[in-house]
């Protein structure tokens, strides 16, 4: 059916009722509590987006946008600041005065009359100031901050969704850098918002972990994203594993100006995945140039030696011809007179030869007749007694030796009835047997 011209509303007429009907609903100033994702200051004015978390599942439930213009902000900004002793931010919950405001052209906006110092940090920042205190007191908070980044850190691993912008972004950074730099990145796919956070990122480090040998780093990307999708990096048993972890571990999860509890205890904290990878590249630009700087002084160094051998060579060879007249000269005036000195000796030595030799055969025979003599003495003496023994001179006497088997009896019980016995006397032998 065909409505009526007539009943038309343009789109500025329907937006001026939408502006009447808040005005006569809501026209008085109301308190209104809420926590702030993103406050930023444009032309004097203050810009914020509020939300409101569900207590179960910290996930936000209400959003809207804040005006505080430049009049009012100019009186609550150094007020707000002096008593609270910091600036607005994403994070913090404020008390905030508002009365409802719809504009034809921009929309709804809540517009901002005061706001209460004395309600200072949300629970957002309370929340990270608790995650610090703890890892302070634990001693972890900058463990993977004390980490060297390897010189050669090109073996990134990369913990991302596998379908996020950023994450190709950083891989094409990496491959397409303008020093041909060779790069191997790994995903370890992982939420990256939401309240999967957590847990998938500490099961990629977990994964990670079980091949440390195979990677220099680990990069933690997000590309994008709302502000208050940033509460997932700031829990406290994932803050715990990224500062043990044994690698430095880069982070390129928010933006400008916001800092995650994750990129307070990171080894380095980027602003997004792209400058996570100029972050590594420039750290191998820099190994570069520090190679080259190495290589040009090595250069040089050998060039300035070089230099200064063939000089001294030079100077050397120069004076070789001098050198060896002067050194040949001095070894034959040493050699004539170690000759002269060794013949010195020869002869000398020849000489107590005979001089020995002279001395030895005028000893000689007078020794070897005195030799012969005492030996002539000593054998006669040796013939006496000889002679004096001899069993021969025993039988002469009248004496007779009993033998038995060839040996002297001595004892006749050692003798037994039937043996043979053989007695010498002076004139033979005489042979008996006992009884």
């Amino acid at each position: 059916m065909k409505s009526n011209s007539s009943s038309h509303l343009s789109l500025y007429e329907l937006n001026r009722l939408v502006s009447e009907a808040i005005e006569t609903a809501l026209p008085g100033e109301y308190w209104v509590e809420a926590e702030l994702s993103e406050a930023r200051i444009y032309g004097g004015h203050c810009f914020m987006e509020l939300i409101q978390k569900s207590p179960q599942s910290n996930t936000p439930i209400a959003k809207a946008s804040a005006k505080c213009w430049r009049s009012t902000w100019a009186v609550i900004q150094p007020h707000f600041e002096r008593v609270t002793g910091q600036q607005l931010h994403a994070g913090m919950k404020v008390l905030l005065q508002v009365t409802p405001m719809f504009h034809e052209n921009y929309g709804f906006s809540w517009i901002v009359l005061d706001i209460d110092p004395a309600y200072t940090m949300g629970d957002m920042a309370l929340k990270r100031q608790e995650i610090i205190r703890v890892l302070t007191e634990e001693g972890v908070l900058t463990l993977n901050k004390e980490l060297t980044l390897p010189l050669f850190a090109n073996r990134i691993a990369v913990i991302s969704s596998a379908n996020a912008a950023g994450y190709g972004d950083f891989c094409n950074q990496l491959a397409d850098n303008e020093y041909g730099f060779a790069f191997h990145t790994q995903l370890f796919p992982s939420i990256m918002q939401g309240e999967g956070v957590e847990l998938g990122i500490i099961a990629a480090l977990n994964a990670i972990n079980e091949h440390l040998n195979d990677f220099d780093c680990v990069v933690i990307a997000r590309g994008g994203g709302a502000v208050s999708d940033l509460s997932g990096f700031d829990t406290l048993n994932l803050a715990r594993n990224v500062a043990n972890f044994p690698l430095p571990v880069i982070t390129g999860i928010g933006h400008d100006r916001d800092e995650s509890v994750l990129d307070m205890i990171s080894h380095t904290r980027v602003k997004t995945p792209t400058a996570a990878a100029a972050f590594l590249i420039d750290h191998l630009r820099q190994v570069l140039d520090r190679i080259d700087t190495a290589a040009q002084r090595i250069v040089t160094t050998v060039r300035h030696k070089m230099d200064h051998e063939r000089l001294l060579l030079a100077r050397l060879s120069q004076s070789i011809p001098t050198l060896f007249s002067v050194v040949k000269t001095r070894q034959e005036g040493k050699v004539s007179q170690l000759y002269t000195r060794l013949a010195a000796a020869v002869n000398r030595r020849l000489d107590g030869g005979r001089h020995q030799i002279e001395r030895l055969s005028d000893r000689i025979p007078p020794a070897i007749e005195k030799k012969v003599t005492r030996e002539k003495h000593r054998l006669a003496m040796l013939e006496q007694r000889t002679h004096s023994l001899d069993p021969q001179r025993l039988l002469d006497r009248g004496y007779s030796i009993t033998t038995h088997n060839g040996r002297a009896v001595r004892d006749p019980s050692q003798l037994h009835p039937g043996d043979i016995l053989e007695t010498r006397v002076q004139k033979g032998t005489i042979q008996s047997k006992t009884l």
